[in-house]
């Protein structure tokens, strides 16, 4: 029997959660997230990311000021729901709130694979489909660490964006590694914010990325999804 519902809480061991969580967001996990390149592809495709420091700008513009930092919100506010039916008006706002189809499935194609591998490994049943709201209600159902669950996702978030920069522009490990490296103090500095904002404070000013999403569907040469 599946444990709890969509908002059960098992006991977990204390020294198992950082390790539950580094797993949950290497990329070993089967999400599928390197298919997605949030309409870099595009961006690489017009010109307007060309090398490693135009890829470290976008980066950081789509964290701080757009997908990275409302997903940030949106998982607080799954890790937050105190019943079901909160959990799916969470959810469905989440799903309302992608820039684009592309971003729309992107997103709940990756919480379905991340929910699906959740029930076969740990029996887990949660009833949502957007990535960060699903795993949002997983941090709270093993009793994980909100802060430090949203740090590493968007460090992930991050990390994968580099990967897809690096297939696609002239950008080695070593400049990739700097990349990532330089995110932590803007991560560090936007996570206490993030989970601690209202739904009404969800927003963003990466016009130009949303945009990315937009003509990516119409791309006629393409590697990634989105």
């Amino acid at each position: 029997m599946a444990r709890g519902g969509c908002l059960a809480i098992p006991t977990e061991m204390q020294g198992a959660k950082l390790q539950l969580l580094t797993q949950w967001l290497s990329p070993t996990f089967p999400v599928g997230a390197f298919s997605y390149s949030h309409g870099l592809e595009w961006a690489v495709n017009v010109g307007d990311v060309v090398d490693g420091a135009t890829l470290k700008t976008w980066i950081f513009a789509n964290i701080v000021h757009g997908a990275g930092r409302n997903d940030a919100i949106f998982m607080a506010h799954g890790y937050r729901a105190d019943e079901c039916r909160k959990l799916h008006e969470i959810d469905q706002l989440a799903n309302a709130f992608a820039s684009s189809s592309e971003r729309l499935v992107e997103s709940t194609s990756l919480g379905k694979a991340f929910k699906k591998t959740l029930a076969d490994v740990w029996g887990d049943e949660i009833e949502a489909s957007s990535y960060p709201v699903v795993l949002g209600a997983a941090v709270k159902i093993h009793k994980l660490d909100l802060s430090l669950a949203a740090t590493l996702y968007l460090q992930s978030f991050g990390a994968n964006l580099v990967a897809c920069g690096q297939r696609l522009l002239p950008v080695g490990q070593t400049e990739g590694q700097k990349i990532i490296a330089d995110l932590t103090p803007e991560i560090d500095a936007m996570v206490p914010e993030a989970i601690n904002a209202s739904l009404d404070e969800l927003g963003g000013c990466v016009f130009r990325s949303d945009m990315a999403s937009m003509e990516h569907e119409n791309q006629k040469v393409r590697i990634f999804r989105t």
